[in-house]
């Protein structure tokens, strides 16, 4: 698992888990970019904004680690 910080929490990602849905992407674009490297941004949106979009990940692969 590959984590990216956030103040006191930090979005965990499974890549092997990952099914390309582009629900982050679409939900939050300033934080998921998949043409950078890295991809995730989390400096570019609130905390909660961040933890309501990982919810809605349909795989799992990303997640909120405290």
């Amino acid at each position: 698992m590959k984590t990216y910080p956030k103040e006191e929490i930090k979005i965990g990602w499974q890549p092997e888990k990952c099914t390309h849905s582009a629900n982050c992407v679409k939900g939050l674009s300033a934080v998921f970019k998949p043409k950078d490297q890295p991809w995730i941004h989390p400096e570019n949106a609130s905390k909660q904004a961040i933890i309501d979009q990982v919810a809605k990940c349909p795989s799992g692969a990303l997640t909120i680690v405290q």
